[in-house]
């Protein structure tokens, strides 16, 4: 039998459960590691992608569609689970009873890891973050790889055997769950809102998934915390092994911390230091914070202030993420789909100073709305709903702000334009995952980009 924190043997049998990118890297890298491996899925072998199908008839694997039976996944030294699958389903269960190791990419990368590791997570901000903390370790010469939840797979970093200075990893909660003995150098906790909830059933479960991120941590290592999220605060508290960091806002006594556009970073050993956002893809409230993470993170990996102002200056967001779409006619046009949970919603609207109309809705996630009431009545002026989620958004908003309905992303986006008034911003924040009506977030971002430069220039409405 396997004992998890271990190396892998050759002759050692694993089982995939789930054949997605994790599973896949999974599946090659234990290959290479001389495991032998047997696939289950709830698809059909059919159904596979035709370059999977091919390589599991090249190297003879044994597969099971349809499905994951005990008789197949029980038949082994170790299962590999991919993050869509519930750690708590009663198969993996029964396995566990059968002293059978169930593991996760983390713990199955953990013996391996040799490099300094940096991991991020939190409910919003994480890929920003992780992008971000690579390229001030690249502007300051270190060499990094980037990835995790974003890019490539962890284990596929590994298989290649290309080495880093410095991992930085982007972890989501699904990740963490079955992480094993997975311990980064540097933790980092951006924030934590209700997300994910139809697959955690509550906050403590979703708090606890999160928290794994720490919890092998020793006294060397470090976590970066955000003082200005309350539960990110309180959980903060319960650390005592390692040494712990904070960011959050000018009334806060954290080692970063600003407001506005500034922040200063203060740590032992080096002198404070200022950083402006002023020019920066990053300058707004969600940036400032997101910077603050980053530049600490950096700093107690021996980074210098010049090299993480270029870093800063240079860096590009990645699309659907309070993305600036266009001006019309004195308006402004924001496109935040990545914004897919209350959380996020919050950050944005914090970015703008009122006149907002606000597109949202989708496909619900478990999210309780009425904790978007304050902000919404501070800085929304219309409410356009869209999706599954539209009625439940319109229940928790009632009398807070005038709300309208659109059947599609191009009727909302032309309502809007005809609601709005110069000195206005339009803002796709949904609030919602995006299933419903649309691929993926980024599809739904694309049709709204797309549907706002459409729009036809002012006075041309009528122009045949």
């Amino acid at each position: 039998m396997m004992q998890t924190g271990h190396t892998i043997e050759a002759g050692q049998r694993f089982v995939i459960m789930g054949l997605g990118v994790s599973g896949l890297a999974a599946l090659k890298f234990l290959i290479q590691q001389g495991a032998e491996v047997t696939i289950s899925d709830t698809r059909s072998f059919t159904t596979l992608p035709a370059d999977d199908q091919k390589y599991i008839q090249e190297k003879g694997l044994l597969f099971e569609g349809d499905g994951h039976s005990e008789t197949f996944c029980a038949d082994c030294d170790a299962v590999f689970i991919s993050p869509g699958i519930p750690t708590d389903t009663p198969l993996l269960q029964t396995l566990r009873a059968k002293r059978i190791p169930v593991l996760g990419e983390l713990a199955l990368a953990a013996p391996y890891l040799t490099e300094t590791v940096v991991a991020v997570t939190g409910t919003n901000g994480k890929t920003t973050v992780t992008a971000l903390i690579g390229d001030l370790l690249r502007s300051s010469g270190k060499t990094v790889f980037v990835g995790g939840n974003i890019g490539t797979p962890l284990l596929d970093y590994l298989r290649h055997g290309r080495r880093a200075d410095v991992l930085v990893l982007e972890l989501s909660s699904f990740q963490l769950e079955s992480a094993g003995s997975f311990r980064p150098h540097i933790g980092i906790l951006l924030n934590l809102t209700p997300d994910h909830l139809d697959w955690h059933g509550n906050m403590v479960n979703y708090a606890a998934a999160k928290m794994k991120l720490f919890q092998h941590q020793t006294e060397t290592d470090k976590a970066i915390i955000c003082h200005d999220d309350p539960m990110c605060q309180q959980l903060g508290c319960l650390l005592t092994e390692q040494e712990t960091y904070c960011f959050g806002g000018l009334d806060s006594e954290c080692e970063a911390r600003g407001a506005g556009r500034n922040f200063t970073v203060t740590l032992p050993g080096r002198k404070q230091e200022f950083y402006s956002l002023a020019g920066t893809a990053l300058e707004s409230h969600t940036g400032l914070l997101n910077s603050e993470a980053s530049v600490l993170a950096a700093s107690l990996l021996g980074c210098g202030r010049a090299d993480m102002e270029r870093g800063l200056r240079d860096f590009d967001l990645a699309g659907h993420r309070l993305q600036f779409v266009r001006k019309r006619d004195g308006v402004q046009y924001f496109n935040d789909s990545k914004a897919t949970n209350t959380g996020a919603v919050l950050s944005a609207l914090a970015s703008f100073s009122g006149n907002i109309i606000l597109l949202a809705g989708g496909k619900e996630k478990g999210e309780e709305y009425t904790v978007l009431k304050d902000a919404v009545g501070k800085k929304v002026k219309q409410l356009i709903l869209m999706g599954e989620a539209a009625d439940a958004i319109t229940t928790a908003m009632a009398n807070v702000v005038p709300m309208q309905k659109a059947e599609s992303m191009n009727a909302a986006v032309i309502l809007a334009a005809e609601l709005a008034e110069s000195g206005d911003t339009v803002l796709l924040a949904p609030a919602c995952a995006s299933f419903d009506m649309f691929d993926n977030y980024g599809q739904r971002g694309d049709i709204f980009m797309q549907a706002v430069q459409n729009l036809p220039e002012p006075g041309m409405e009528g122009a045949v």
